[in-house]
């Protein structure tokens, strides 16, 4: 094992695939002549050329439609936005062509493309700059999401994507991007739709993805000192969505905390809630509970944004709410 940040590990899964296949090419804004906007395809204009890391203009929508026609005639690009806020000018491809492609075309074309960058919150940046999308593009049929959590994950799942023969959408933080951790020398692929148990425990779990993970497994920590055991799920993969073990989980603990960054209407921790009483209803001893971000746009004061967000002691709140302390 080697330790590396999470940039290092989308790196070297994006050029290991470019050297595996001479189909894959990167395309987007700053990525081949800056090395990315943050830093996550340095060095890789020297290796693969200008034909294959490609600097396009501050145009989404242009750029993301290119890149589906190129999916389309034999090639397999990789998108990356500089953040998934600017992707809203690109919805039109990834919803309305990528995602509709082989259906519409009674399967005679795939689109066998990657769209990646930097999603949600990431500090002062304002209600434009810091929404999360995983619940947006999930609701559409067409697409597969996927939302890493560290650097191991992150590579795995990003071969994974590029391989795959349907559109990806990968949702990665801005405030990952320097985070550290381990990752295997060798060749390995984490498959699509399937859930990791971050940590065992036996009261109550609690299910997130992303960077929130880091803020669950914080609250866990506080928890354990009061003797009360969580266990952690990390999704990874919002579409498909891995029902089973939240189900098997849920069945041994019995209680179940959902939380996630984005807004409470019509989001993931809803549709992990419905699913729950559906097919777990006779094993819940108490209501799901869920944490999310507030219902409003969101703030650029900070004070405001430790009130918005998910947090240790919302979490701590909502996990004794269900064991009625």
């Amino acid at each position: 094992m080697k330790t590396i940040q999470f940039r290092e590990a989308l790196r070297e899964a994006m050029s290991e695939e470019m050297r595996r296949d001479e189909r894959v090419l990167l395309l987007g804004e700053e990525v081949a002549e800056y090395n990315g906007a943050y830093k996550v395809s340095q060095g890789m204009l020297d290796e693969f050329g200008p034909k294959r890391v490609i600097d396009t203009p501050i145009a989404e929508l242009g750029f993301a439609g290119i890149a589906v026609g190129a999916s389309m005639n034999g090639l397999r690009p990789i998108v990356e936005f500089m953040t998934w806020n600017f992707a809203i000018l690109a919805a039109d491809q990834i919803i309305n062509s990528a995602a509709k492609m082989l259906q519409m075309s009674g399967g005679q074309y795939n689109c066998p493309i990657v769209f990646r960058g930097g999603n949600g919150t990431a500090g002062q940046l304002g209600a434009t700059h810091s929404q999360s999308f995983e619940a947006f593009y999930a609701h559409v049929p067409g697409l597969k999401v996927i939302t890493p959590s560290n650097p191991y994950d992150a590579k795995g799942l990003l071969k994974a994507a590029i391989r795959d023969n349907d559109p990806v959408v990968f949702l990665e933080s801005e405030k990952m991007y320097g985070d550290k951790g381990e990752v295997p020398e060798g060749e390995y692929i984490i498959p699509i739709g399937v859930a990791d148990v971050k940590r065992k425990g036996t009261d109550v779990t609690v299910v997130t993805f992303g960077k929130i993970i880091k803020v669950a497994q914080e609250a866990a920590d506080v928890l354990e000192k009061e003797g009360i055991s969580l266990e952690i799920i990390d999704l990874r993969t919002i579409r498909p969505l891995d029902y089973a073990t939240v189900v098997e989980s849920v069945k041994k603990t019995n209680r179940c905390v959902v939380v996630e960054e984005s807004w409470p209407l019509a989001s993931i921790s809803s549709e992990i809630s419905y699913h729950l009483q559906r097919y777990a209803f006779d094993h819940l001893d108490a209501p799901v509970m869920r944490v999310t971000q507030t219902d409003t746009p969101f703030a650029f004061s900070p004070t405001l944004i430790d009130e918005a967000l998910p947090n240790v002691d919302r979490i701590v709140k909502a996990v004794k709410s269900t064991l009625y302390r």
